[in-house]
């Protein structure tokens, strides 16, 4: 068995105009100075990482890794949410959407999508340069607008959605294979990957690709009230990335798991920061440590109530009271016969 790594943070959350949040060298110190061990890195964002740039030069790659491990830090993994959510967009979020493009791309779906793919297959190859096995993104949806049954699907609508969903991600997968690295798609609502069943969908028509994996993210399933616990029992083997976050569903008499379109604050399922909410983290970790998870335990900070600051200062700590040494022993090794 392997000891979880960590406690790693994901920086998307925190990236802004003011130091210390407006470069790596200043970002990476702030989390160093709070406890992380490991930058889970958003590459949208040249400031942090120029993913073009990674994707060629070793230089470029050794260099960043050097100026961290001085800090004490590593990468846990890249992150290309924001494109990999483009790879597959319905065109009812075709302007939603449009800002996550580079300029040069919005108003062009089609262009939006092949830029969207070149990033993901450069994100690959800057893995591989900066030694990661990991990779966290999105999967994009073509029919989260027909999550919900009514008016009733047409036959075979679905069926046809995720076909071309795995026809999208199919190179992109063959290209992290021939890379060594795992892609993690993060379960969550919005994306047509939001739960095991939509998953095993996607696995079965990409031929159970070895990476085509899971973010594993126990916040999405109280939102959705899905078991988080039998999720990991089931789906362990492909769980390659984690986010520790928390979350809390209060149903009431007005609203439910839709959430009538209230702002977060006022949601009966909302995000909380790291011990707020309604997680049984000590579970979730005890069967990490069981599935022996070969990744980070990584904050993602997303909470309507606390200043993110204050959350990620708890976070750390958190994350660490919370990670189980493995044994390297029996517990009953003293009563063993000669």
């Amino acid at each position: 068995m392997r000891t979880i790594k960590g406690p790693g943070i994901f920086l998307a959350q925190f990236i802004g105009d003011d130091a210390p949040f407006n470069s790596l060298d200043a970002i990476a110190d702030w989390a160093s100075s709070l406890g992380y061990k490991g930058l889970q890195i958003p590459t949208n964002d040249p400031r942090f990482i120029d993913l073009a740039t990674a994707a060629q030069s070793q230089g470029y790659c050794d260099e960043i890794l050097g100026k961290l491990r001085d800090k004490g830090l590593s990468i846990t993994e890249l992150s290309t949410h924001l494109q990999g959510q483009l790879v597959a967009v319905h065109p009812a979020y075709d302007t939603l959407f449009d800002g996550f493009a580079a300029p040069e791309v919005r108003g062009r779906p089609d262009a939006r999508q092949e830029w969207a793919i070149k990033q993901l297959k450069l994100a690959a190859q800057a893995s591989r340069r900066l030694g990661l096995t990991a990779h966290a993104t999105f999967s994009g949806s073509l029919a989260w607008p027909y999550f919900y049954p009514w008016p009733q699907r047409p036959a075979g609508m679905i069926e046809e959605a995720f076909d071309e969903l795995a026809r999208r991600w199919r190179p992109i997968l063959d290209t992290f294979d021939e890379n060594g690295v795992d892609l993690s798609f993060e379960i969550h609502p919005g994306e047509d990957l939001h739960d095991g069943a939509t998953f095993e969908m996607f696995l079965d028509r990409v031929d159970q690709h070895p990476r085509a994996n899971i973010l594993y993210d126990p916040s999405h399933f109280v939102l959705q009230q899905l078991d988080y616990l039998a999720f990991l029992d089931i789906y362990h083997a492909r769980v390659k990335s984690f986010h520790v976050k928390d979350a809390e569903f209060r149903p009431s008499g007005r609203t439910g798991v839709y959430g009538g379109y209230q702002s977060w604050v006022d949601r009966p399922g909302r995000f909380r920061s790291l011990g707020d909410g309604q997680v049984d983290f000590g579970q979730i970790f005890s069967k990490m440590a069981q599935y022996d998870f070969p990744g980070w335990a990584v904050l993602e900070w997303e909470c309507a109530l606390k200043h993110p600051e204050q959350g990620a200062s708890e976070g750390a700590p958190f994350i660490a009271r919370h990670i189980i040494p493995v044994t390297n022993r029996a517990f009953d090794d003293f009563a063993k016969g000669g």
